[in-house]
């Protein structure tokens, strides 16, 4: 997990790093540490997050392996199989 705060004191630099990572492949997925949530990086709900709470994975396993669950509005099938699971 790697938390967006953590990739550079200022914003330009912390973008640069970013696109960097996520076009690496180090970067697959962002989530919010506060909900515990994770999506798409292409998600709208995931986009109006607040920069310091906002956490990145480089793969689904790794979010739910630090206990996020999939987001029902860009992972709605994941969603729903969680879902299921927590009944």
């Amino acid at each position: 997990m790697i938390k967006h705060t953590e990739l550079g004191d200022q914003s330009f630099k912390r973008s640069r790093q970013l696109k960097k990572l996520i076009d690496e492949g180090v970067i697959r997925l962002a989530g919010n540490k506060k909900l515990g949530i994770y999506g798409t990086l292409t998600c709208s709900s995931g986009k109006r997050m607040k920069t310091e709470n906002r956490v990145f994975f480089g793969s689904a396993i790794e979010a739910v392996e630090l206990g996020y669950r999939p987001c029902g509005h860009c992972l709605r099938d994941d969603y729903r199989q969680w879902k299921s699971s927590v009944k």
